[in-house]
């Protein structure tokens, strides 16, 4: 069968692509603006690219159309497939057909780190001997490719919740059926779908509904929006998460901080010290991704001490905090935050272990959410750990500056904003002086500024 990806660049598209062509399709797709690490893997797998859509990517005629939640009507590609009657079916949909039917489907969900959580989880059962299968939305370094088939019963997949298609307003992970269910977080996130965080609750709950009665959730003990969605009705086995003693009450599992920058932690379940997880990640928000890939694998047996040896040699997930370069004691990090919460996680993780070396954030507010100003009032505080931020406004959004120069007003300089890339790195480079951390934050390619900074302090180290 000859499968057509619309928008298969995106990190889901790119990974259904992957797996149908590992199950003997022909696999084409299109789309604009691609950037790696995802067009670097298609490519890789003999997948055929065209940038831009036009309808004469539709010739010869595929025999199915996968449609991104991207896409909308006018799209001239989108278009064709509807006058021409081709078959055609939202990723998720195809992805629960052919590939998660009748198998054991370990979810990670959640508004925060579910890539790396994702990651986590099948690298403990990668390290047990279970050859899953899984799709992750990223590129795990631990990993060749973002997805793959699997030969055991197990599937382990980021369960997003942005919306199917045009034509499908359902959230993907509805389609995903999971017996295992880790719920990492829940707050607002994605405005162009979601009129608020009460709507958001309410598809996670249409989530925890399709999670049968034998199955497991896993979730942090303090969230109030999951407390909500999970009030609404649950049907399933619940398993609590907590870090130190958060919670008054005995957690089913607990990581207890053996180093405050969260690199050294000890698990204990239901109050009995197991081992401690020593290794490379920092922060709070990756002491309790790897808590919940600890209890989610337990449920399909794998022991907690197996899991937490396995952890110790988790090596992570490309552009989340990836060191790209140390150009003379000026280390260069790569990170996909986009959300506030995000942004003051990562951050304070890298400021307890760097203690008073200078950190410079250059960030880019470049979701749909974050156009719109929805996070104004967190955005700057969420940057407090650094000593200099520099927010990029290559979309000319008019509130950034303003809310740049309220802050300078009340008396901060921490703050700059720029509409160029030549002028953000003229502004980071020339605020690098080493020791120093400079943290690269999109989810995007950010015209390529990486490689363009890294140049930039090279030439100036001489």
């Amino acid at each position: 069968m000859h499968i057509h990806i619309l928008g298969i660049c995106g990190t889901f598209m790119g990974s259904l692509a992957v797996l149908a062509r590992e199950l003997g399709h022909q696999v084409t797709g299109s789309d604009q603006g691609v950037y790696p690490p995802m067009s670097t893997q298609l490519e890789a797998q003999g997948i055929g690219l065209m940038e831009g859509y036009s309808a004469d990517n539709l010739k010869p005629t595929p025999d199915l159309v996968l449609i991104g939640n991207a896409m909308s009507r006018g799209n001239p590609e989108v278009e064709a497939v509807l006058n021409r009657n081709i078959d055609y079916m939202s990723g998720p949909e195809w992805l629960s057909r052919e590939v998660l039917r009748h198998r054991w489907v370990l979810a990670v969900a959640g508004t925060h780190g579910k890539t790396t959580t994702t990651s986590m989880l099948l690298w403990i059962l990668e390290q047990a001997g279970f050859d899953a299968g899984y799709l992750v939305g990223g590129v795990p370094n631990d990993f060749p490719v973002s997805a793959r088939l699997g030969s055991s019963d197990f599937f382990v997949i980021e369960a997003d919740e942005y919306d199917s298609a045009f034509f499908d307003k359902r959230s993907k992970f509805v389609h995903y059926r999971p017996h295992t269910l880790i719920l990492n977080n829940l707050e607002f996130d994605h405005a162009d779908i979601f009129d608020n965080v009460e709507a958001i609750e309410r598809q996670f709950h249409h989530l925890v509904r399709t999670v049968p009665s034998n199955g497991l959730i896993v979730r942090p003990a303090v969230d109030q929006h999951l407390d909500r969605a999970l009030d609404m009705g649950c049907w399933t086995r619940v398993q609590e998460t907590s870090v130190n003693s958060e919670v008054a009450y005995m957690s089913d599992w607990r990581a207890e901080l053996l180093k405050e920058d969260g690199s050294e932690f000890m698990v204990v379940h239901r109050e009995q010290p197991v081992a401690s997880v020593k290794w490379s990640q920092t922060g709070m928000h990756s002491v309790r991704n790897g808590l919940a890939a600890i209890a989610a694998a337990r449920h399909v047996g794998v022991t907690p001490d197996h899991a937490i040896s396995a952890l110790s040699r988790f090596s992570g997930v490309k552009r989340r905090m990836e060191l790209l370069a140390d150009v003379g004691g000026i280390q260069v990090y790569d990170d996909f935050a986009h959300h506030p919460t995000a942004i003051a996680t990562t951050l304070e993780g890298l400021r307890h272990k760097v203690g008073a070396e200078r950190i410079v954030a250059l960030i880019e507010p470049r979701s749909n959410t974050m156009q719109q100003g929805v996070h104004q009032q967190t955005l700057l505080p969420s940057a407090a750990a650094a000593d200099h931020v520099v927010w990029a406004n290559l979309n000319k959004m008019d509130w950034l500056p303003a809310l740049v120069a309220a802050s300078a007003e009340d008396g901060s300089q921490r703050h700059r904003v720029e509409s160029t890339l030549e002028a953000l790195i003229e502004q980071v480079a020339g605020q690098a002086t080493a020791p120093c951390h400079i943290v690269i934050m999109s989810n995007g390619g950010f015209g390529g500024i990486h490689q363009k900074l890294i140049a930039e302090l090279e030439r100036r180290s001489g």
